[in-house]
């Protein structure tokens, strides 16, 4: 017998009794490459089964991990392979510059690991980060890591909070959607002060060749030529021809 499931968790009943493990594989894999279908959500549903004792918790963890990991993986090759050559084209109109692309790919380059695997528990970033890492040429075998690390922690987690939690899974998965969305506005928060930081560093940076730097070098030889030098030909001629 199913498990009495109150609230947002309810409607998605159905699916993982008439499918079951497929319904979670395909929706953990979608979900994590691209596209906001509830893959988290029927994760814990599932979980909450398997405390029931209706699925298998072991194939379940299975199936979660190596979905979560080959959705990311494909949306990492879409960014390798194509996602530059989109961006170059297209991210112009989304404010998205080639200066903001290097900054990104120097980003992913010193964080890279740790975005792509905390970016699970982010929603947005859960179907997004494969494919910026592809796009900033984040090295595979530090991506395949970080995203084997990344799948296996979000599986554990949501899996854990599904299987334990029983009848308060309604309440409980409330307040951990309610804290995921507090970590996005506090990692948007973070950006946002990045961002201004940065900006204001490079306001109140002296220019490399500013003009007073320049006049210097320029009017030193020019000064030298043009005055001391102009003026002592000058001198040097008039004074012979008054001395003749």
């Amino acid at each position: 017998m199913s498990p009495t499931l109150p609230g947002p968790l309810a409607h998605l009943a159905p699916l993982l009794d008439d499918y079951g493990y497929l319904a979670v594989g395909v929706l953990v894999f979608l979900d994590n490459c691209l596209l906001p279908v509830p893959g988290q959500t029927i994760l814990v549903l599932a979980a909450v089964y398997a405390g029931a004792g209706q699925l298998s918790l072991p194939v379940l963890l299975l199936v979660a991990v190596l979905t979560a990991f080959a959705g990311d993986a494909l949306a990492y090759v879409l960014g390798r392979t194509g996602g530059l050559a989109l961006v170059q084209r297209w991210g112009r109109y989304v404010r998205l510059t080639p200066e903001r692309m290097a900054r990104a790919d120097a980003f992913f380059r010193r964080r890279g690991a740790l975005v792509v695997t905390g970016a699970r528990f982010v929603d947005g970033l859960r179907q997004t980060n494969g494919l910026l890492a592809g796009t900033t040429g984040m090295p595979w075998r530090r991506f395949l890591l970080a995203n084997a690390a990344g799948a296996a922690l979000w599986a554990g987690v949501w899996s854990a909070v599904g299987y334990f939690a029983g009848s308060n899974i309604d309440t409980l998965y409330r307040e951990a959607v309610r804290y995921q969305v507090l970590l996005f506005a506090v990692l948007a928060a973070l950006a946002v002060l990045l961002a201004v930081r940065t900006w204001l560093r490079r306001r109140h940076r002296p220019p490399r060749d500013g003009a007073a730097g320049r006049i210097p070098h320029q009017g030193g030889p020019d000064g030298g030529q043009g005055g001391g030098g102009d003026g002592g030909d000058s001198d040097g001629s008039d004074l012979p021809s008054d001395h003749r």
